[in-house]
């Protein structure tokens, strides 16, 4: 795929080794929407959770958060992801692109509680919100570039 697409589904992924959350939208859009959260302790069982998704959803490009610390410097999750980024390149044949996931949590969290949602909900849903928030700042980083 062509990455100066303008349309075509993306999907998103807030990668966690208990809970990744997924967004999806449409390029033509630049609109992101929070989708479901994967629990899968495991990355095959991740990646098999995410071929349902790919299947269902027939996106032409996966964007994955990539995870820093506040200065932006690597560590642990960072490779974690580089490497869960190049396993879903080679699986499912569809550019990955990486973005830079610095407070998305904490955004997401933040967001969902102006809504009153708290607690429980909240928990389940912050991964979600999450990949949305990693999805919109690709989708907005595409219109100023």
């Amino acid at each position: 795929m062509n990455p100066e697409s303008t349309h075509g589904t993306v999907l998103a992924f807030d990668l966690g080794l208990k809970r990744t959350g997924v967004a999806s939208g449409e390029l033509s859009l630049g609109i992101a929407h929070p989708l479901s959260v994967i629990q899968a302790d495991s990355t095959d069982a991740r990646l098999a959770a995410i071929a349902k998704l790919v299947a269902e959803w027939q996106p032409v490009l996966l964007v994955l958060g990539l995870p820093t610390h506040a200065d932006g410097s690597e560590h642990e999750m960072t490779r974690v992801a580089k490497n869960f980024a190049r396993k879903l390149e080679s699986r499912f044949d569809l550019p990955v692109f990486l973005v830079d996931e610095r407070l998305s949590s904490a955004e997401a969290e933040s967001e969902l509680h102006a809504r009153g949602i708290h607690g429980r909900k909240n928990k389940a849903l912050t991964d979600a919100v999450a990949a949305q928030l990693i999805l919109q700042g690709f989708f907005d980083a595409r219109l100023t570039a």
